[in-house]
């Protein structure tokens, strides 16, 4: 009886884990389905709805390091209960905001809870889990829910909004969060903290180096690379990252251990959550502007067109993790990474008046590729670190998957706007129409408001729609390849090391 109570203890506890993961993931995304709906009631432009959907994303990444490292010296469960706390009360701020103001300030008290609550996550489950068959089916499980919190974000968006309003969106993480609240006191461990020195400086330097690369990836793309303000984030994110660097490797009890990056295996996976991110964050992100503006679908129905990829990452992730921990991480990520690159050229081959049924397989892909990616990430990870390195090393794993789906939506938007840009004007010209209006058509197409064309004349209108899906195909494929690449490299990384025969003079010799 007492194994079974404790078995049951064991799977609630990780059912508390799941939930708030879910919430902190599904908050990256689901607001941006209510933006339109924000910028009505609240009256706010574009700039002002751009910080309520990533003012969130930049003070969670910035962050996260930050509180890996206060959970391994203040206690984990201490820190991810205070997490859990900031970020609900942050989601009731949100949802009682009047204004663009006060709602951008709840947003980025929601980021500092989830960054506070990310990296204990991990490291109480291994806590709880001792057991490494079983350990890899429950970070089967949470990994998928956190995959599916960022999947699922539209499809459930896009109806509350429809039917409750934008508040709705933060509403719904209130009673979770309380829920949530007592659960926690009352299943999770107590993580004892670590008697170590908070390194203070590591905490200011990385909090702001990732905070101004952060800040200068989300405005390159709308005030253009070349702007002053983009170009001093990009110059104090070098020097404050370097600095940190520097201040990492002479302390004694570094904030981030920097030899992790000479493990090859850590390297490898660490690399995975990178660049899976990187193009899924941005393909994630452009396929709904091609649904609503180009297509004209209403925002519920381009939510529900991502069922079949939320459904396949439930499928998934429960099994990479039983493949990882019975063949390694090697095959799952590999395999994942290389779906993800399938599934994004296969999406690129299809145009703007394609039938959903005929491209639906694509999304298949990419819900399976994401879902075989996530769990062995974090089981590498921690089978290579010390136990007590545990937050630090969940932490780094979210901070890179953060600043990849950053970095996609950057990169691969950049790539999408020259490209439109430059199909655009040549398609006007050639047609003798105006091409004075292309950059508001542009920033109609890509901009947060999500925005059609369909008040255009039919000419332009036709045109502007025809240059996106060509924008849109010449990014999917530059992911996909970015990926393709990837699966090489981590396949190389990860490959298995040679078995040196014994020397001879390691035999030992009779006496």
């Amino acid at each position: 009886m007492d194994g079974t109570r404790s078995a049951r203890h064991r799977w609630q506890a990780l059912a508390t884990l799941c939930v708030t993961m879910f919430m902190a993931m599904l908050d990256n995304v689901i607001v941006t389905i209510a933006l339109p709906r924000i910028g009505r009631d609240l009256d706010a432009g574009i700039s002002g709805l751009q910080w309520v959907a990533e003012g969130y994303s930049l003070v969670y990444a910035a962050l996260l390091l930050t509180g890996g490292a206060l959970g391994d010296r203040y206690g984990r469960t201490r820190v991810y209960r205070l997490g859990l706390a900031l970020f609900t009360l942050g989601s009731a701020a949100a949802a009682l905001a009047g204004g663009i103001g006060a709602l951008v300030a709840a947003r980025m008290l929601q980021g500092v809870g989830a960054a506070l609550l990310t990296p204990g996550s991990l490291a109480i489950l291994r806590h709880v889990f001792t057991d490494e068959r079983e350990r890899a089916r429950a970070i089967g499980l949470w990994s998928g829910v956190s995959a599916l919190g960022l999947s699922v974000g539209p499809v459930l968006g896009g109806p509350m909004v429809d039917a409750f309003g934008w508040a709705s969106v933060f509403w719904i993480n209130v009673p979770i969060g309380l829920l949530a609240l007592v659960a926690a006191h009352r299943l999770l461990p107590v993580v004892a903290p670590r008697e170590r020195r908070v390194d203070l400086p590591g905490l200011a330097l990385s909090a702001a180096g990732l905070g101004a690369l952060v800040y200068g990836l989300i405005e390159g793309p709308g005030r253009g690379w070349t702007d002053a303000r983009v170009l001093a984030c990009g110059a104090a994110a070098l020097v404050l990252l370097a600095l940190f660097v520097l201040v990492e490797l002479r302390v004694a009890e570094p904030m981030l251990d920097l030899r992790m990056f000479g493990d090859r295996v850590l390297s490898g996976a660490l690399l995975s959550g990178l660049m899976v991110s990187f193009g899924m964050f941005g393909a994630l992100f452009f396929l709904p502007l091609m649904l609503q503006g180009v297509m004209r679908w209403a925002p519920t129905d381009a939510g529900y067109a991502g069922l079949p990829l939320s459904g396949v990452i439930v499928f998934a992730a429960p099994l990479s993790g039983r493949l990882t921990g019975r063949h390694g991480p090697r095959t799952p990520l590999v395999l994942g990474i290389a779906l993800c690159a399938a599934g994004l050229g296969g999406l690129s081959l299809y145009s703007g008046q394609a039938h959903y049924w005929s491209y639906a397989w694509t999304l298949v892909l990419l819900g399976f590729g994401m879902g075989l990616t996530f769990t062995p990430v974090s089981i590498a990870v921690l089978r290579r670190v010390a136990p007590e390195r545990t937050g630090m090393a969940s932490a780094t794993i979210n901070t890179l998957r953060e600043l990849g789906g950053v970095l996609g939506i950057a990169v691969l938007g950049a790539v999408l706007t020259d490209r439109l840009t430059g199909a655009l004007t040549e398609t006007l010209q050639r047609r003798g129409l105006p091409v004075d209006g292309v950059p508001h058509a542009v920033s109609a197409l890509t901009g947060h408001a999500g925005a059609g064309t369909a008040a255009a004349p039919a000419p332009v209108s036709a045109a502007v729609d025809a240059s996106f899906v060509d924008a849109l195909h010449l990014a999917l494929r530059c992911g996909s390849a970015a990926l393709a690449a990837t699966a090489v490299l981590v396949a190389l990384l990860l490959r298995p090391a040679p078995t040196a025969a014994p020397a001879e003079s390691a035999v030992p010799q009779p006496a």
